[in-house]
C-alpha cells in the first residue's frame, strides 16, 4: 500500500492513476485546502478501482500515524504542499508551517510506523537564478522566495535524516513546470482563485472565464522577448514517480530533475494553445515581475541514465489535453 499525501490535488490525482494502473494499492490523504475530493471519484472512473481516501492534514501526526498503521503502508509519496510563489512571500509563516512542519510530522509518523521509503515532491525553484543552463542537479541552490526555501529546507532535512539513520530510502524530485491533463479529460488542473501557472490561465481565457492574459515582460534576452520555461506533461511527471519508487530498492538518498530538457516561451505556449483550441488568446504586456528569470530549463539526463525515464509528450499534447479537460469541465470540479 502506497500513501499519497496531497492525493486529491492536480499532480496527486495523476500520480494516483499511475500507481493504480501499475497494480499498486493507494491510500490518499488530503486536507482539501487546494483540491477537490471529486478528483478521486474521477480516478476511480478511469482506473476501475478507487484509492482509499482519508481527510487528513499532514500536520496531524497522530492521524497520519493511524493511516500508516491501519492501512499497512510500505512507502510514501509526499505531494502535500502549498506552492504559490507570490502567496509564499505575502504569508511565509503559513508556508513554513505547512511545508516544513508538516513534513517533519509526516516523517515522525513514518518513523513510528517503521515506514522508511519516501518520495518527496521538491521544485526547480530551489535553484534560484541560474548561473548556467540547462540546470542539472549539481547547480548551486539559492531559492529567491519563501516557497523555494521551504523546499530546500525539507531537502536538507531529509538528507540529515538519512545521515542519522542510513536505512531510509529517499528520492527527492525537483519538478519543473507541470502542465496538461489526463487524456480522458476527467482529471486536470483546477486552481482555486487566480491560477499561479501559465497554462490554466491561458485556458481560462480561451474558455471565456478571463478576458485576456497578462504577460509579465517581453524584453527578456530570448528569441521573442518573453520568458522561457521547461513545461512537462503531468502524465510524464506521474510516470517519473513510479520510476523513482521502483529505484528505491536499496537504502540511500538521491535527487533528480523531472523536466523535458527543452523550453517554451510564453508566446509559444499562447500560440500552441490557440492551435489546440481553435480560439484566439488576447493578451497584454505588463512590466516584469520581481524575481522572474529569462530562462529556466532542466537537464534531465541524470533521470534518463538512473531511472530509464524521460518525458514523452510535447507542448502541443499538453495544450490539447488541457483544452480537452477545460472543455469538459469549464468550471473545473465545481461543475459537479
Amino acid at each position: 500500500m502506497i500513501l499519497l499525501t496531497g492525493g486529491a490535488g492536480y499532480i496527486g490525482s495523476h500520480v494516483c492513476i499511475a500507481l493504480l494502473d501499475a497494480g499498486f494499492d493507494v491510500v490518499a490523504i488530503d486536507n482539501l485546502c487546494n483540491s477537490n475530493r471529486a478528483s478521486l471519484d474521477r480516478v476511480e472512473a478511469i482506473c476501475g478501482r478507487a484509492p482509499v481516501f482519508r481527510h487528513v492534514d499532514i500536520r496531524d501526526e497522530e492521524a497520519v500515524f493511524e493511516v500508516l498503521r491501519a492501512c499497512g503502508v510500505t512507502a510514501v509519496i509526499h505531494l502535500a504542499g502549498l506552492k504559490a510563489v507570490g502567496e509564499s512571500s505575502a504569508d511565509p509563516m503559513t508556508y513554513y508551517d505547512n511545508n516544513v512542519v508538516g513534513t517533519m510530522r509526516l516523517v515522525s509518523a513514518m518513523k513510528r510506523a517503521k515506514v522508511k521509503t519516501l518520495v518527496f515532491s521538491s521544485s526547480a525553484t530551489v535553484y534560484g537564478m541560474p548561473t548556467y543552463l540547462p540546470l542539472d542537479e549539481r547547480h548551486p541552490l539559492a531559492p529567491t522566495n519563501p516557497y523555494g526555501r521551504t523546499k530546500l529546507i525539507v531537502e536538507e532535512m531529509l538528507k540529515d535524516l538519512y545521515r542519522s539513520e542510513d536505512d531510509w530510502r529517499i528520492g527527492i524530485l525537483r519538478y519543473f513546470n507541470p502542465a496538461g491533463a489526463h487524456e480522458s479529460g476527467l482529471v486536470g488542473e483546477d486552481p482555486i482563485g487566480v491560477p499561479n501557472n501559465l497554462v490554466p490561465l491561458v485556458a481560462q481565457v480561451a474558455i471565456g472565464r478571463r478576458a485576456k492574459l497578462r504577460i509579465w515582460g517581453n524584453d527578456y534576452d530570448t528569441p521573442d522577448g518573453t520568458g522561457i520555461r521547461d513545461f512537462i506533461h503531468v502524465v510524464d511527471l506521474a510516470a517519473g514517480h513510479l520510476s523513482v519508487l521502483r529505484h528505491l530498492e536499496q537504502p540511500g538518498v538521491f535527487t533528480v530533475n523531472l523536466g523535458t530538457g527543452s523550453g517554451s516561451s510564453v508566446l509559444e505556449v499562447v500560440r500552441a494553445f490557440e492551435t489546440a483550441s481553435g480560439r484566439s488568446i488576447p493578451y497584454e504586456i505588463a512590466d516584469r515581475r520581481t524575481g522572474d528569470v529569462a530562462i529556466c530549463c532542466a537537464d534531465p539526463s541524470f533521470a534518463q541514465r538512473t531511472l530509464d525515464w524521460k518525458s514523452a509528450r510535447s507542448l502541443a499534447q499538453m495544450c490539447a489535453d488541457h483544452w480537452h479537460w477545460q472543455l469538459k469541465n469549464p468550471d473545473g470540479y465545481r461543475d459537479i
